[in-house]
């Protein structure tokens, strides 16, 4: 089983208003309402690739209900913490200009993330974790190092989607894959990534550094995935970008959802690809139909092989 774990998930409000008056009354042209979070969105893509997944995390009061009810319905099998205070609402402005608003989350106790470790003891080696996204402020700051820990004791392979600091401190546990995408790596080594050559070099030293499986995004000049046997390049699709929310997200369930079937990590990084250019393509999340639409345009090389 694959599950995903988001920490600080949230209800997306989003509204699209002709022109903002401040001060005075507004009335909405359009809004729409979904659940928010990084491991939420790799648990839809993996339905939609008809992959099981559990989603794991907290939730809290009506709007918890809420998203639980929304993938409920989406046949998303759940098992959230449940916490005192409701899960935030964040507010997506659609104007003349964009403005977002996000919340800063619920408080998490030590009891709530102590019953969510317990829920992770239970994984085995036959199962997948997926930790994606930020920390909310009231946890630890080594909150991802005890949740992969305890992976490591289990055997369990894990994925980590974050930045920073986040992604440096896990390193060493060695996760079976994680996905910066170029400016995120080249954060990382304050420098400026725009090659693929670049990103394969600097991909390398992640691997040195415990991870197993590096894809790098580099958008429109495509993807390369490293590990410490060979080297991948992938073209992306053509496409008109509408939106790129999600898009990362995508592509770790895209590589997944074909890992768990078929063991391959070659043809796990082209879904991936096709996965992630399919829902920047799209308003929303991919579909299985888009995402096979663009397969045939994702070419696949390996560009070195350890040893040659």
């Amino acid at each position: 089983m694959i599950y995903t774990v988001t920490l600080n998930p949230s209800l997306d409000y989003i509204v699209e208003v002709d022109q903002v008056t401040l001060g005075a009354l507004n009335r909405t042209k359009n809004e729409t309402k979904f659940p928010g979070g990084k491991g939420i969105n790799v648990s839809q893509v993996l339905k939609r690739l008809d992959v099981d997944s559990r989603a794991l995390g907290f939730l809290g009061g009506f709007t918890g209900e809420y998203i639980e009810e929304f993938l409920k319905s989406l046949e998303i099998q759940t098992d959230f913490v449940r916490v005192a205070e409701d899960t935030r609402i964040n507010v997506k402005l659609k104007s003349e200009k964009e403005t977002e608003i996000n919340a800063k989350g619920p408080k998490i106790t030590a009891e709530n993330f102590e019953a969510l470790k317990r829920k992770i003891r239970e994984l085995t080696n036959e199962d997948i974790l997926v930790l994606a996204g930020s920390i909310p402020s009231t946890m630890p700051e080594n909150t991802y190092e005890e949740l992969v820990k305890l992976c490591n004791e289990n055997g369990t392979k894990f994925v980590v989607d974050a930045e920073g600091e986040l992604l440096k401190k896990v390193l060493p546990l060695k996760p079976f894959l994680i996905k910066p995408n170029h400016h995120e790596l080249g954060d990382l080594f304050n420098t400026v990534i725009t090659t693929s050559d670049e990103a394969i070099f600097y991909g390398r030293e992640l691997i040195k550094q415990g991870a197993q499986n590096v894809i790098v995004s580099l958008a429109e000049k495509g993807a390369v995935l490293i590990n410490k046997d060979q080297d991948f390049t992938a073209s992306v699709p053509k496409g008109e970008v509408k939106s790129s929310v999600g898009a990362g997200d995508s592509m770790v369930a895209g590589f997944l959802a074909t890992y768990a079937k078929t063991k391959s990590i070659e043809e796990a990084f082209r879904f991936s690809v096709a996965a992630g250019s399919a829902t920047a393509f799209s308003i929303g999340l991919c579909t299985r139909e888009k995402m096979e639409g663009l397969l045939p345009q994702v070419i696949v090389e390996k560009t070195k092989q350890r040893g040659e």
